[in-house]
């Protein structure tokens, strides 16, 4: 496994985007629980995008201009969607048992996969990335993109779990106050909002 490849991955997933934000939000709102699901929901999402560049499906992605702006645009919507459920929960937290939660994990789980799913960038980031690591003269380049992928998947859930249960360990401490939970929730709507504009300003 090449160590620029491992290095590279771990900066791109470090990076904070919309699935960061998401399992960091869940973290705070809903306990480290809760944010497991989020950082797995974000990491299986990524899936489709992995396997449709190692196959050559993103190719399609990238030539098909109407193809690409729907995607994204449902994504913006999405995004804009996830904002105003934040906005309008601001104040509503409460420190609770987690256990009584647990029929939510799976809504909480699908709503992250449908964050990095409706990334139409992801295909084609990772179409661009993966082939810069085989190595040259690889007869059956295939089966070692898929291991850098499953490489690549490993890394981001754990990386999003750090980020998780971080995010779970000052929960406790603001949630006493009400109005720090207001503005962090508003906060998070804000950068939903931001990361919106960000992916609608985005081209092929």
């Amino acid at each position: 496994m090449p160590i620029e490849f491992l290095l590279t991955s771990l900066i791109v997933v470090l990076l904070p985007g919309t699935g960061v934000l998401y399992t960091v939000s869940i973290g705070l709102t809903r306990g480290a629980k809760a944010s497991l699901y989020a950082a797995l929901g974000c990491t299986a999402g990524i899936i489709p995008h992995l396997v449709a560049s190692v196959f050559g499906l993103a190719a399609i992605l990238h030539a098909s201009a109407v193809l690409f702006q729907i995607l994204k645009y449902v994504g913006v919507l999405y995004l804009a969607y996830l904002a105003w459920g934040m906005w309008k929960d601001s104040g509503a937290l409460t420190l609770t048992d987690e256990e009584s939660h647990q029929t939510g994990y799976l809504t909480i789980a699908s709503k992250a996969v449908l964050i990095n799913l409706l990334n139409p960038k992801l295909s084609i980031f990772f179409l661009a990335f993966l082939p810069q690591f085989v190595p040259a003269g690889q007869t059956s380049p295939v089966p070692y993109m898929l291991i850098l992928s499953l490489v690549f998947m490993l890394m981001t859930f754990i990386v999003f779990v750090i980020y998780g249960l971080l995010a779970n360990k000052i929960r406790h401490a603001i949630i006493q106050s009400p109005k720090v939970v207001r503005r962090i929730q508003k906060s998070f709507a804000g950068l939903f909002i931001l990361m919106g504009v960000k992916l609608a300003a985005m081209e092929r």
